[in-house]
């Protein structure tokens, strides 16, 4: 559900930061809440030292859980395969649904994340139970610590393995795409690994693992872009601006979509991730066939 504005509580002269700390929230989380201008007495968007008078509303996220069940749990982790076209958090106050409807619903706000994964791309998220946890294991990913796994299926025939490594940017002042990557001497170190798993010589694209060795926005796309062989299903990489403004704007439909790239969806899905945590290794898997489920997405 959407972020939404409910009553939490009735204030007879205390100060905002007061009423949530009363409410059982910390100082952190109450300077937090005040600071996004969510704390209100009735129209008014209260600051700390405010003294109120009246109801106290919150603009707070209401969870509603549609029955994902994680791939995988123990005290420390869980993990879900993420269907393509869902948030991993929620991006503003018009949201939705995103994983966090999930993770919050089964195991409370302290769940969070471990590391994030674009709303069109699928697989494996990895979910920290607990804030100390959240700290060590996105450290780890910081550090290069987690061997991460994807499979795409890209347009065009490949032979061979092969080794990107491009170094990638956001254009510098762009007024459109804003969070559109580049391949730029200037950027950040980028470093992706490709395995061919299969070629489909008759329907013209190739099934890759990638391992992304590196960890850049939009990595395996841009660098997939740069060889001539996009993803299927990219709305953003391969196709011109115009139709990626519209499609991050809402504005094309399914059949718009198969038609340019070629899929219902992007064919990228987040395989496996393997790492040390704490004396145990941990070899996380997608329960998904992928390779049924891209070849069933494809429009061709």
């Amino acid at each position: 559900m959407p972020y939404i504005k409910k009553k939490i509580a009735t204030s007879n002269g205390k100060k905002a930061y007061e009423i949530l700390l009363n409410l059982g929230y910390s100082m952190k989380e109450s300077q937090r809440l005040i600071d996004k201008r969510r704390l209100f007495c009735g129209d008014e968007i209260l600051s700390k030292n405010t003294i109120a008078f009246g109801d106290i509303f919150l603009i707070d996220y209401e969870c509603e859980s549609r029955g994902l069940e994680p791939i995988f749990e123990d005290e420390y982790f869980a993990a879900y395969d993420k269907p393509s076209g869902v948030l991993t958090h929620p991006n503003g106050r018009k949201s939705l649904y995103s994983m966090n409807d999930e993770i919050w619903s089964k195991f409370g706000r302290n769940a969070s994340v471990a590391h994030r994964l674009d709303r069109e791309t699928s697989g494996v998220l990895l979910v920290a139970k607990n804030l100390e946890v959240e700290r060590e294991i996105k450290a780890k990913f910081e550090h290069g610590k987690v061997k991460k796994c994807y499979m795409a299926l890209v347009n065009g025939v490949i032979e061979n393995d092969f080794v990107v490594s491009e170094p990638l940017a956001l254009k510098s002042g762009a007024k459109t795409l804003k969070n559109k990557m580049f391949v730029s001497k200037l950027g950040k170190k980028a470093v992706t690994k490709f395995d061919v798993v299969k070629v489909y010589q008759d329907l013209g694209v190739t099934l890759l693992k990638c391992y992304p060795l590196t960890g850049r926005q939009h990595q395996i796309r841009v660098h997939m872009f740069h060889v001539k062989h996009n993803i299927v299903g990219d709305a953003l990489y391969g196709v011109s601006d115009e139709f990626a403004s519209k499609f991050l704007d809402g504005l094309v439909s399914v059949s718009e979509r198969e038609l340019v790239t070629k899929a219902s969806r992007l064919l990228l899905h987040s395989v496996s991730l393997s790492f040390e945590f704490r004396d145990k290794i941990y070899n996380i898997n997608t329960k998904v066939n992928v390779e049924y489920e891209f070849i069933n997405s494809l429009v061709i």
